[in-house]
């Protein structure tokens, strides 16, 4: 679980939250020397910019007063140079803190990804996709333009500020005091935009997050929106969620769009002020024309990064926001896969289950006192109703979830002291529902493991009868497949990750239902393959089709997570149980 500390940070919501832009900048340690450079330019410039009004006094008060032409050359040579130095400082200042940021949320979209990678099926089970789409896309986003326009960029025009205040009080106390009269309404100011403003990225974040979600969601199930003829309901559902986004953002607009202009108004009224004040000061000669003329250009560079101070804040506030979510992310440690120490090599594959009870929710068991032996290069078939759990026994022996009594032994080591990626390089798991990825027929089947060669591939295919369909495809073994594989039958997806689980040669195989999408013929090829593959492995099956599990060394049926009866094909048929029930249904559906 999160630390204490982590907690207390991630409770706050507040732009001033040290111990939040502490841990944010610290994504940037790696990068320290580029850090430090980029706070020392902002500095440089902060310097810089107050300079230009100072020297135009001196040039006004003593090149031009005194009709010096060299030296009003000169001092017009030196502010052109000075212009020009700070252009470069401004150009490399952006490009480094530009660099800071992007580099920042390259890495830290690695560890979230890689955090998601090694989280429990529960988390994803409970958590909605669009809702981890925007935190690893839009949230880490928005944490760049905290290197690039936040911390770094305050800081320097906190300083430009200070620096202009300590050259207004050099050149004249009694104009200083008079301009700046107006600061406390302008403190106030800023005091109520930067409460309303970071109430509303919150807002704004949070129906960013269930925008993604719907999107994701209905996207994805698109077929079964039309199916159901439910276009115009959900089209309503989605307006009103937009709708809501757009107010969200709506109000964080609105409270500048009244911010800034205050900000003007007070600008002008302090340079009014100094009109008015400094024109008597020039008439009763106690205070020069250059004077009067740099302290208003002192008061526009006050205000310029005060108003960009609100800019600054604004991406500052978002930065916040969304790093407040991704850290509240991947401190919660309560969802990561849990791991044993121990890595295994070579196995023979003999599965245990002893006492075994299992439920997603805490309780509510859906296995109940399970006990199951495989032998090395058995085969052991799991039949029964949906939601008999025959499932959950799978998903149990990937290690996916974890079960809440009893054991579950490979080779006689528990399965919970074992390295849960040492044991999944032994097991291979063909699922009912296949998922391809975007990319070639030869990507999906290798998952990018380079010890798998080419040769490798074709073999396996042409094992499995999958090579003579793949070779008519347009580009054979490199055909793109879409997302889902939605350019494939749902044959030739199933097998394609038949080839996907037999290339690397697994001691372990599971086939979750995994004839049960394929046509008859299809279904002919595959048994054939499945029995050469089976040779020398331990195997289970779960079946739909149970003319596919007769050759089984042991067939266990199931019901409401308990094994009613377990036996071979024939011993289950003579005792006229429950498998005898579900065999004579499928045959008289055959007949029918």
């Amino acid at each position: 679980m999160a630390t204490p500390q982590s907690n207390k940070t991630l409770k706050t919501g507040s732009a001033f939250n040290f111990s939040l832009l502490r841990r944010i900048y610290a994504l940037a340690s790696p990068y320290k020397v580029k850090l430090i450079i980029a706070l020392l330019l902002v500095v440089l410039m902060a310097f810089l910019g107050p300079i230009r009004p100072f020297l135009i006094q001196y040039t006004l008060d003593h090149n031009v007063a005194d009709g010096d032409i060299p030296g009003l050359i000169q001092m017009s040579l030196l502010i052109f140079g000075l212009l020009l130095f700070q252009s470069l400082i401004q150009v490399w200042s952006t490009v480094l803190t530009n660099f800071l940021g992007q580099t920042v949320i390259k890495d830290l979209r690695n560890q979230v990804y890689h955090y998601l990678t090694g989280l429990r099926l529960k988390f994803y089970d409970q958590t909605p996709v669009g809702t981890l789409v925007t935190r690893t896309i839009s949230d880490i986003e928005t944490i760049a333009d905290v290197f690039s326009e936040g911390l770094i960029n305050i800081t320097g025009d906190v300083l430009q500020i200070v620096f202009i205040l300590i050259l207004m009080l050099y050149s004249d106390w009694r104009l200083t005091l008079v301009s700046l009269s107006v600061l406390p309404f302008l403190l106030y100011a800023g005091y109520l935009f930067k409460e309303s403003v970071r109430k509303s990225f919150e807002e704004v974040r949070t129906e960013v997050a269930k925008l993604n979600t719907f999107v994701q969601e209905h996207i994805q199930g698109m077929q079964i929106v039309q199916i159901f003829n439910r276009e115009g309901k959900e089209l309503s559902r989605f307006k009103e969620i937009n709708k809501r986004h757009r107010d969200a953002n709506i109000r964080s607009v609105f409270y500048y769009s009244i911010f800034f202009p205050v900000v003007e108004i007070i600008a002008a009224i302090s340079t009014a002020l100094i009109v008015w004040y400094g024109a008597k000061e020039v008439i009763g000669e106690t205070t020069s024309i250059g004077t009067m003329i740099a302290f208003i250009m002192y008061i526009n560079l006050f205000f310029r990064p005060i108003r960009q101070l609100a800019d600054r804040f604004n991406t500052l506030q978002m930065g916040m926001v969304a790093a407040n979510r991704i850290f509240k992310l991947i401190d919660d440690k309560s969802n990561e896969e849990p791991n044993g120490t121990n890595r295994i090599g070579a196995i023979k594959g003999e599965i245990a289950f002893n006492h075994v009870w299992f439920g997603y929710t805490p309780g509510e068991f859906v296995l109940k006192d399970i006990n199951i032996k495989v032998l090395h290069g058995q085969t052991v078939a799991l039949v029964g109703a949906t939601g008999a759990g025959k499932s959950s026994i799978i998903n149990l022996l990937s290690r996916f979830y974890e079960i809440e009594k009893g054991s579950i032994l490979i080779d006689g080591m528990d399965l919970k002291t074992l390295d849960v990626h040492s044991i999944r390089k032994h097991v291979a798991v063909v699922l009912q529902d296949v998922f391809l990825f975007s990319g070639t027929v030869m990507e999906n089947i290798r998952m990018f493991n380079k010890n798998i060669t080419d040769e490798q591939i074709i073999a396996t295919s042409k094992l499995l009868g999958a090579h003579e369909f793949i070779i008519k495809l347009p580009n054979g073994y490199f055909q793109e497949v879409r997302e889902r594989g939605a350019t494939l039958s749902v044959g030739q997806r199933q097998l394609i990750s038949f080839v996907r689980a037999m290339v690397v040669q697994p001691k372990v195989l599971i086939l979750d239902e995994a004839t049960s999408s394929v046509d008859n013929e299809t279904e002919q090829t595959i048994q054939q393959a499945i029995q050469i593959m089976m040779e020398g492995r331990t195997s289970i099956v779960i079946a739909h089709r149970l003319s596919t599990i007769q050759y089984a060394n042991e067939i266990i049926v199931m019901d409401k997570g308990e094994i009613v009866e377990r036996g071979t094909h024939q011993q289950l048929l003579a005792i006229h149980g429950f498998y005898k029930r579900l065999y004579n249904m499928q045959f008289a559906e055959k007949a029918a």
